[in-house]
Protein backbone atom coordinates (compact mmCIF):
# COMPACT_ATOMS: atom_id res chain seq x y z
CA UNK A 1 0.00 0.00 0.00
CA UNK A 2 1.39 3.31 -1.07
CA UNK A 3 0.81 6.50 0.97
CA UNK A 4 0.81 9.74 -0.96
CA UNK A 5 3.11 12.59 -0.02
CA UNK A 6 0.08 14.74 0.75
CA UNK A 7 -1.25 12.18 3.24
CA UNK A 8 2.18 11.95 4.89
CA UNK A 9 2.42 15.72 5.11
CA UNK A 10 -1.06 16.03 6.62
CA UNK A 11 -0.29 13.28 9.16
CA UNK A 12 2.97 14.94 10.21
CA UNK A 13 1.32 18.37 10.39
CA UNK A 14 -1.54 17.03 12.54
CA UNK A 15 0.88 15.24 14.89
CA UNK A 16 3.02 18.39 15.17
CA UNK A 17 0.01 20.54 16.00
CA UNK A 18 -1.16 18.03 18.59
CA UNK A 19 2.26 17.96 20.27
CA UNK A 20 2.58 21.75 20.17
CA UNK A 21 -0.84 22.17 21.75
CA UNK A 22 -0.09 19.64 24.50
CA UNK A 23 3.15 21.44 25.41
CA UNK A 24 1.71 24.96 25.43
CA UNK A 25 0.58 26.67 28.58
CA UNK A 26 -2.11 29.29 28.95
CA UNK A 27 -2.68 31.85 31.68
CA UNK A 28 -4.76 29.40 33.71
CA UNK A 29 -3.28 26.04 32.67
CA UNK A 30 0.22 24.63 32.94
CA UNK A 31 2.07 22.83 30.20
CA UNK A 32 3.30 19.30 30.89
CA UNK A 33 6.79 20.66 31.57
CA UNK A 34 5.48 23.31 33.98
CA UNK A 35 3.48 20.66 35.82
CA UNK A 36 6.64 18.61 36.31
CA UNK A 37 8.67 21.68 37.31
CA UNK A 38 6.05 22.70 39.87
CA UNK A 39 6.01 19.18 41.29
CA UNK A 40 9.77 19.29 41.74
CA UNK A 41 9.58 22.73 43.38
CA UNK A 42 6.83 21.53 45.74
CA UNK A 43 8.85 18.47 46.73
CA UNK A 44 12.02 20.49 47.30
CA UNK A 45 10.25 23.16 49.38
CA UNK A 46 8.53 20.50 51.50
CA UNK A 47 11.86 18.69 51.99
CA UNK A 48 13.54 21.93 53.10
CA UNK A 49 10.72 22.64 55.57
CA UNK A 50 10.82 19.10 56.99
CA UNK A 51 14.61 19.23 57.33
CA UNK A 52 14.62 22.51 59.26
CA UNK A 53 14.43 22.50 63.07
CA UNK A 54 12.43 25.73 63.28
CA UNK A 55 9.68 25.10 60.74
CA UNK A 56 6.93 22.63 61.46
CA UNK A 57 6.37 21.39 57.93
CA UNK A 58 3.23 19.45 58.87
CA UNK A 59 1.55 22.80 59.60
CA UNK A 60 2.50 24.38 56.28
CA UNK A 61 0.72 23.63 53.02
CA UNK A 62 2.72 24.30 49.85
CA UNK A 63 0.92 25.13 46.58
CA UNK A 64 2.81 25.90 43.36
CA UNK A 65 1.62 27.38 40.06
CA UNK A 66 4.20 28.17 37.36
CA UNK A 67 6.97 28.73 39.92
CA UNK A 68 4.85 30.90 42.20
CA UNK A 69 4.73 29.28 45.63
CA UNK A 70 2.04 29.78 48.24
CA UNK A 71 2.82 28.93 51.86
CA UNK A 72 -0.49 28.38 53.64
CA UNK A 73 -1.48 27.47 57.16
CA UNK A 74 -1.00 28.41 60.79
CA UNK A 75 2.40 28.58 62.51
CA UNK A 76 3.58 29.17 66.07
CA UNK A 77 5.82 32.23 65.60
CA UNK A 78 7.04 34.99 63.29
CA UNK A 79 10.45 33.30 63.31
CA UNK A 80 8.88 30.11 61.93
CA UNK A 81 6.99 32.07 59.29
CA UNK A 82 10.12 34.01 58.24
CA UNK A 83 12.23 30.83 58.11
CA UNK A 84 9.67 29.09 55.90
CA UNK A 85 9.72 32.00 53.45
CA UNK A 86 13.55 32.12 53.46
CA UNK A 87 13.84 28.38 52.78
CA UNK A 88 11.29 28.64 49.97
CA UNK A 89 13.07 31.56 48.30
CA UNK A 90 16.32 29.53 48.25
CA UNK A 91 14.67 26.75 46.25
CA UNK A 92 15.65 26.58 42.59
CA UNK A 93 12.82 27.49 40.23
CA UNK A 94 10.86 29.62 42.70
CA UNK A 95 10.08 32.99 41.14
CA UNK A 96 7.65 34.34 43.77
CA UNK A 97 6.52 33.47 47.28
CA UNK A 98 3.07 34.28 48.70
CA UNK A 99 3.37 34.14 52.48
CA UNK A 100 -0.13 33.21 53.67
CA UNK A 101 1.09 31.84 57.00
CA UNK A 102 -0.91 33.09 59.96
CA UNK A 103 0.08 32.95 63.60
CA UNK A 104 -1.73 30.19 65.43
CA UNK A 105 -2.13 32.07 68.70
CA UNK A 106 -3.07 30.34 71.90
CA UNK A 107 -3.40 26.56 72.06
CA UNK A 108 -6.78 25.11 71.20
CA UNK A 109 -8.75 22.80 73.41
CA UNK A 110 -9.88 19.44 72.06
CA UNK A 111 -13.35 20.91 71.60
CA UNK A 112 -12.00 23.90 69.64
CA UNK A 113 -9.94 21.60 67.45
CA UNK A 114 -13.05 19.54 66.72
CA UNK A 115 -15.09 22.68 66.04
CA UNK A 116 -12.43 23.96 63.63
CA UNK A 117 -12.38 20.61 61.80
CA UNK A 118 -16.17 20.74 61.48
CA UNK A 119 -16.03 24.31 60.11
CA UNK A 120 -13.39 23.27 57.59
CA UNK A 121 -15.64 20.42 56.43
CA UNK A 122 -18.66 22.71 56.15
CA UNK A 123 -16.72 25.27 54.10
CA UNK A 124 -15.35 22.54 51.80
CA UNK A 125 -18.88 21.18 51.32
CA UNK A 126 -20.15 24.65 50.44
CA UNK A 127 -17.34 25.06 47.89
CA UNK A 128 -18.05 21.66 46.34
CA UNK A 129 -21.74 22.48 46.06
CA UNK A 130 -21.24 25.73 44.15
CA UNK A 131 -20.54 25.64 40.41
CA UNK A 132 -18.61 28.94 40.55
CA UNK A 133 -15.81 27.40 42.58
CA UNK A 134 -13.49 24.55 41.76
CA UNK A 135 -13.12 23.14 45.25
CA UNK A 136 -10.12 20.97 44.33
CA UNK A 137 -8.15 24.17 43.61
CA UNK A 138 -8.88 25.72 47.03
CA UNK A 139 -7.13 24.90 50.29
CA UNK A 140 -9.21 25.44 53.45
CA UNK A 141 -7.75 25.59 56.95
CA UNK A 142 -9.38 26.75 60.17
CA UNK A 143 -7.95 27.89 63.51
CA UNK A 144 -10.05 29.43 66.31
CA UNK A 145 -12.96 29.73 63.84
CA UNK A 146 -10.83 31.81 61.44
CA UNK A 147 -10.90 30.28 57.96
CA UNK A 148 -7.89 30.60 55.66
CA UNK A 149 -8.63 30.13 51.96
CA UNK A 150 -5.69 29.67 49.61
CA UNK A 151 -4.77 28.17 46.26
CA UNK A 152 -4.90 29.24 42.63
CA UNK A 153 -8.16 29.75 40.71
CA UNK A 154 -8.92 30.84 37.16
CA UNK A 155 -10.81 34.08 37.79
CA UNK A 156 -11.98 36.67 40.32
CA UNK A 157 -15.53 35.27 40.30
CA UNK A 158 -14.29 31.97 41.74
CA UNK A 159 -12.16 33.80 44.32
CA UNK A 160 -15.02 36.05 45.46
CA UNK A 161 -17.54 33.22 45.52
CA UNK A 162 -15.24 31.12 47.73
CA UNK A 163 -14.91 33.97 50.22
CA UNK A 164 -18.65 34.61 50.26
CA UNK A 165 -19.43 30.92 50.74
CA UNK A 166 -16.96 30.59 53.61
CA UNK A 167 -18.39 33.69 55.33
CA UNK A 168 -21.90 32.24 55.02
CA UNK A 169 -21.03 29.15 57.09
CA UNK A 170 -22.44 29.44 60.60
CA UNK A 171 -19.70 29.64 63.21
CA UNK A 172 -17.03 31.22 60.98
CA UNK A 173 -15.73 34.34 62.77
CA UNK A 174 -13.47 35.61 60.00
CA UNK A 175 -12.32 34.62 56.50
CA UNK A 176 -8.80 35.36 55.28
CA UNK A 177 -9.12 34.94 51.52
CA UNK A 178 -5.61 34.48 50.12
CA UNK A 179 -6.73 32.74 46.93
CA UNK A 180 -4.64 33.91 43.99
CA UNK A 181 -5.85 34.23 40.41
CA UNK A 182 -3.78 32.21 37.93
Amino acid sequence: MKISNTARFLSIAAASMLLATACTSTRTQKSAGETIDDGVISTEVNAALVGDKLTEAHNIDVEVFKGRVQLNGFVESNAERNQAVALTRKTKGVNAVDNNLLLRGEKRTAGETTDDAALTSKVKSALIGDERTKAHEINVETNHSVVLLAGFVGNSTSRSAAGDLARSVTGVKKVDNQIAIK
